[in-house]
């Protein structure tokens, strides 16, 4: 009659009895059985920091940036996983963000250095007709969690043995740039010796072929992440024409060109697409000195070129133009062209 005659007068009791008996069969103590109890319909992600703890705790801005990368990390194995082919910029489907609001949970903390536990719930499985008969597909929770599980091991993978093959198409790979650089944004503090992450998949659906032993990121493969993303984001973000206007943080001086000539990099802070970039803009002659102009006014500085990401940094490239009617009309030197103002 346990668990479903609760108005029974010793329904209390038995039900401890039934919790004791169960931890005494299996070994388990009560943190563990919870565990396999919400397993039963809910797939469970472990994220330990292995590092150095003297009282089992962590700085709270390292608990912060975890959870922030571990956001970030879900909703890129989300985002492949609804839409291999999305850039992962701008809007998302509709099934990612129901996938972040109602079934993915931050669960419990384990023993063992510092581990964070992210539970996804299982939805129900639609059923599909196959051969005159309908059978149950995976939920969609469920194809998030594979996802997520086939992207860090092949990345775990890729900082090993590198492989140009798996950039020909990351998604089915469960690869994306946003992936990695949660996984970067995790391992950042120099006294971890190494992230492991760990799959505990809910008896409630057939176990995947992926996730099934715990996968280890040490310092020397962590070292390796940059070079992984940085191959992704060329993927994802082709070069393209854009024109940029933002403002002038800092110039780096060209010391190898001609003394006549003026000549450096001005780091550009503009908005592209809804994301803050910092972008290098090699200038020479007079439109070094409008950056220049720009930086020490802090005006508007607009700049045309080919936008790309190289060498770990965005970069403008080919033709650049640099607009400077906006300069000239503070400067007295004439009306803007632009609606800058």
């Amino acid at each position: 009659m346990i668990p479903l005659a609760t108005d029974f007068a010793d329904f209390a009791p038995r039900f401890v009895d039934a919790l004791e008996s169960l931890g005494h069969i299996h070994d388990w103590d009560a943190g563990k059985l919870l565990e396999r109890v919400i397993a039963a319909r809910a797939d469970l992600f472990f994220v330990r920091l292995d590092q150095e703890m003297m009282d089992g705790t962590i700085p709270f801005q390292q608990a912060e940036k975890t959870l922030q990368a571990l956001l970030k990390m879900m909703k890129a194995a989300a985002t492949t996983a609804a839409d291999p082919h999305h850039s992962h910029r701008g809007r998302r489907p509709a099934a990612v963000n129901d996938f972040l609001n109602e079934d993915v949970r931050l669960g419990h903390t384990k023993r063992g250095s510092f581990v964070f536990t992210i539970v996804s719930r299982l939805g129900e499985a639609e059923p599909q007709p196959m051969g005159g008969r309908e059978q149950p597909t995976i939920s969609f929770s469920r194809h998030v969690m594979e996802t997520l599980a086939r992207g860090l091991e092949t990345t775990k993978r890729l900082t090993q043995t590198w492989s140009q093959e798996a950039f020909a198409s990351p998604s089915s790979l469960g690869l994306s740039a946003g992936l990695v650089e949660s996984l970067e944004e995790m391992s950042r503090p120099e006294h971890l010796r190494s992230l492991d992450l760990s799959f505990e998949w809910a008896a409630a659906e057939r176990k995947p072929d992926v996730g099934l032993a715990t996968i280890v990121l040490d310092q020397d493969l962590i070292a390796e992440l940059p070079s992984v993303r940085e191959q992704l984001v060329r993927g994802e973000e082709p070069v393209r024409r854009e024109t940029l206007i933002g403002s002038v943080k800092s110039l780096v001086r060209d010391e190898s060109t001609p003394s006549e000539e003026e000549a450096g990099t001005a780091i550009v802070v503009a908005e592209i697409n809804g994301k803050t970039l910092r972008v290098h803009v090699p200038l020479a002659g007079e439109d070094h000195g409008w950056a220049i102009m720009a930086y020490e006014q802090r005006l508007p500085f607009t700049v045309t070129g080919d936008l790309a990401y190289e060498r770990r940094a965005w970069r403008l490239s080919g033709r650049i133009e640099v607009d400077s009617s906006f300069l000239r009309h503070r400067m007295g030197l004439g009306t803007p062209e632009s609606d800058q103002l």
